[in-house]
């Protein structure tokens, strides 16, 4: 049987792998999703500068009375579609996806559609 923190070990060294080919910078910021049991969370990152530019989630006030389950697929691409609003809203287009050592499936998957849907472009 796999402990839960034999699983977390494998995610965070598949995301260093991922991390030393997935770069953000001014012109592509990368986009980071991070889920846990309950939420998702999405923030867009200029790594030259180490700045969050953009951040979103399922604890947000715009999102917390709108969503019924904050756990499920429904609310991750709604977690997309806000933070690409947000993202074009400080002129942000283009981004690099990093799906944070997860399978791009289900919920990381639906927040990337989400973010698609809205305008950002990768």
């Amino acid at each position: 049987m796999i402990k839960k923190e034999d699983k977390n070990v494998k995610r965070l060294r598949r995301h260093k792998r991922i991390r030393k080919k997935v770069f953000g910078t001014p012109e592509r910021p990368r986009l980071c999703v991070f889920r846990s049991n309950k939420h998702i969370y999405a923030q867009i990152i200029d790594d030259t500068i180490g700045h969050t530019l953009v951040a979103a989630s399922t604890l947000d006030p715009e999102l917390r009375g709108k969503l019924q389950k904050t756990w499920n697929v429904e609310a991750a691409r709604e977690v997309g579609r806000l933070i690409g609003k947000r993202a074009l809203e400080k002129g942000i287009k283009k981004v690099v996806f990093d799906r944070g050592g997860y399978k791009y499936h289900g919920r990381v998957k639906a927040l990337a559609e989400g973010a698609r849907e809205a305008g950002l472009e990768f």
